[in-house]
């Protein structure tokens, strides 16, 4: 296998940083790294295998002669540079929102449609993080017994909203245990010790942009254009990682310990059940994994062909970065890099 030319854009945020640590970790065939941010975030040293490289403004030049473009930069700079990036002979593996319901552009969880991924045309979307969290978990049960609807609630990290987000909780928290004003930045309300609606708009019919794009990517990536889905996203004082209940309605009964024996042995899933200590996944646990933890798998009680669960995942790492480096790591194993 050879090495290829991999830009980073975005390198200097949460996600890009992530994406660096990943490409080591995982010994990405790396021939030529180009980090690449906004003209405000140039110039900052970033560590790559014990190399120190300077983080450089987008732009044509530094976008020429690249392989691969992973891009965490918001919707508005891929808008402007994922064109700009393939039309030079680059794949744009997109972490924002703006190409993910494009009808010509792939939206991929390797775990779920990688087949997808044949089909681009230069830019591939990476699906929101509670998106992919749900759709790594759910997915292998409805290939064994289709799903009619699902109900979930989120439980949101302050990593959702970026690096600046965590460290404003960091800060709220200490000033309110110091008894001293609150302030606020990134968030429109204090998180620390507090909990609210994901703050994203909403619509005419009351759901917010984040509560949509997990109804309209699920059926997307799952390939079930009529799934009932609803969602209720709400934003918690938890550094990183998201949590997810969640409610499965079948065609049939499921049995439970069928489910469990599925999850069990699903990609990117680890089952994480003590019910006699009464352990389940939690945030803390899932922070800096790769697998998308599920456990307190149980009956509806409210319906014969209902189930419910919870799950944790680190929404920078799986529900981010991680996928999106899978997503290049299945391209370039198939072939389907050019």
């Amino acid at each position: 296998m050879g090495t290829y030319r991999v830009g980073v854009l975005g390198a200097t945020g949460a996600v890009g940083t992530e994406i660096l640590q990943l490409l080591a970790q995982r010994q990405f065939p790396v021939g030529e790294l180009r980090l690449l941010a906004s003209p405000r975030s140039a110039g900052q040293s970033l560590d790559f295998l014990g190399e120190s490289l300077t983080v450089r403004p987008v732009c044509t030049s530094e976008l020429q002669n690249l392989d691969i473009v992973l891009a965490s930069a918001g919707g508005s700079v891929s808008r402007e540079w994922a064109p700009v990036a393939v039309k030079q002979g680059a794949v744009v593996i997109d972490n924002s929102s703006a190409f993910r319901l494009e009808p010509q552009v792939p939206l991929v969880v390797p775990e779920v449609n990688p087949h997808a991924l044949q089909t681009h045309q230069g830019i591939i979307a990476n699906p929101n993080c509670t998106t992919i969290l749900l759709c790594v978990v759910i997915y292998p049960l409805h290939r064994v017994q289709p799903l009619r609807r699902v109900v979930v609630a989120t439980y949101q990290s302050a990593s959702g909203a970026g690096a600046r987000a965590m460290q404003e909780l960091r800060q709220q928290t200490q000033q309110i245990l110091a008894n001293a004003p609150v302030t606020t930045e990134i968030f429109p309300y204090p998180l620390a010790f507090n909990l609210f609606p994901h703050n994203s708009p909403c619509n005419d019919q009351g759901y917010c942009q984040e509560e949509m794009k997990m109804i309209q990517e699920s059926r997307k990536i799952m390939g079930i254009p009529d799934l009932r889905l609803t969602a209720t996203c709400v934003r918690v004082p938890v550094l990183r990682a998201h949590s997810e209940a969640v409610n499965l309605e079948f065609t049939q009964p499921f049995p439970v310990a069928k489910a469990r024996e599925i999850l069990a042995q699903s990609p990117g899933v680890e089952l994480v059940e003590d019910w006699q200590n009464n352990y389940f996944p939690m945030p803390i646990n899932a922070s800096g994994k790769d697998a998308v933890l599920v456990g307190r798998i149980r009956q509806d009680l409210s319906h014969p062909c209902g189930l419910d669960l919870w799950l944790c995942g680190d929404q920078i790492r799986k529900g981010a970065a991680l996928n999106a480096v899978q997503i290049a790591e299945y391209l370039i194993a198939k072939g389907w890099l050019l």
